[in-house]
């Protein structure tokens, strides 16, 4: 009977096991860093859809009131009825009979305040309720009516507040924005968010 040579049984050397590991290990290497960048854009992603939110609720806020700008039940408007700013504004309205004064700026924090007069509940702060943060960017421009037809007729009727001067104001447009929430090192590379909008101060363009 013949024995065999256990020299001549075929396996793997130690070289073919090291080659192995190390393309194992550039695999999962990849697959590793796939995740890791998977993840960070997940989380970008999620800091932009938050912000975009966050200031399509405060330009609806502050549209909301811009749209009462000088309502009065007897159709009076309320005078003054706006005062405007480049970067702020204020706005008087009547509501349960009493003139209501609400002002919106950008304080020392970056941070959208809302500041109303007399207030509907104790306010957050001194200066306010907070209703945007990050905030980069308000402007305002003014839509006014020259000839008094309550339309603004071309560009040239919008203009910056130091160009109003004793123009009536029947429209007006704002640009806000804001940058996402720096929760990661990624979010230095993702530009603001910007939400610009136009509104007819109706109240005001009739009379």
């Amino acid at each position: 009977m013949k024995i065999e040579n256990r020299l001549n049984v075929k396996g793997i050397t130690l070289i073919e096991l090291l080659v192995a590991l190390v393309i194992a290990g550039i695999i999962i290497a990849g697959i590793y860093r796939l995740f890791v960048a998977q993840t960070r854009a997940y989380v970008v992603q999620d800091q932009v859809v938050e912000v975009q939110q966050n200031i399509r609720s405060a330009m609806e806020i502050l549209l909301r009131d811009l749209r009462m700008a000088g309502f009065n039940g007897d159709n009076t408007p309320s005078s003054p009825s706006v005062t405007p700013g480049a970067s702020n504004i204020t706005v008087f309205y009547q509501k349960n009979g009493a003139v209501r004064q609400v002002s919106y700026s950008v304080d020392g924090n970056l941070r959208l305040m809302r500041n109303q007069i007399p207030p509907d509940s104790p306010p957050s702060e001194v200066g306010g309720d907070p209703i945007l943060t990050d905030v980069r960017t308000l402007n305002f421009r003014y839509g006014i009516d020259p000839d008094g037809d309550g339309i603004v007729n071309n560009a040239s009727d919008w203009v910056d507040a130091a160009a109003v001067g004793t123009s009536k104001i029947i429209g007006v447009q704002v640009v806000l924005e804001a940058n996402p929430a720096n929760v990661n090192p990624d979010m230095n590379v993702v530009a603001p968010r910007r939400l610009q909008s136009t509104v007819t101060l109706r109240n005001l363009s009739l009379r």
